[in-house]
């Protein structure tokens, strides 16, 4: 298990604070697009499909959120287990520009062209 280079050790706590917070904010909206999904429907034919198409729109919401939930619980544990900060498809340091663009990615910008 390689270690994070220095400079990433350094912004551990500023990635690990962006990431809790991101973490907080995607847990709240999840919670509300669950109870908005659980309330009782409209009688009326019409406003019930209206009522669907958005219900679709919230899913579809709900599972990105869950999706970026992932990611940052997987980015949390790297910082845990101190291989944040490292590509884990080859192992170079991941450019700090791109982990302040996307704090949860694992990894670098090569690879991810490559996928």
């Amino acid at each position: 298990m390689q270690k994070a280079p220095a400079q990433a050790t350094q912004d551990y706590e500023k990635y690990r604070s962006v990431l809790v917070r991101r973490q907080e904010e995607l847990r709240q909206r999840l919670y509300a697009i669950e109870q908005d999904l659980e309330r009782p429907r409209d009688p009326d034919d019409d406003d019930r499909a209206i009522e669907r198409n958005n219900d679709e729109v919230l899913e579809e919401l709900g599972t990105a959120g869950q999706s970026e939930l992932a990611a940052i619980d997987a980015a949390l544990d790297r910082l845990n287990h101190g291989t944040f900060g490292r590509c884990s498809k080859c192992g170079d340091v991941i450019d700090e520009r791109r982990l302040d663009a996307v704090p949860y990615t694992a990894i670098c910008q090569d690879c991810a062209r490559s996928v």
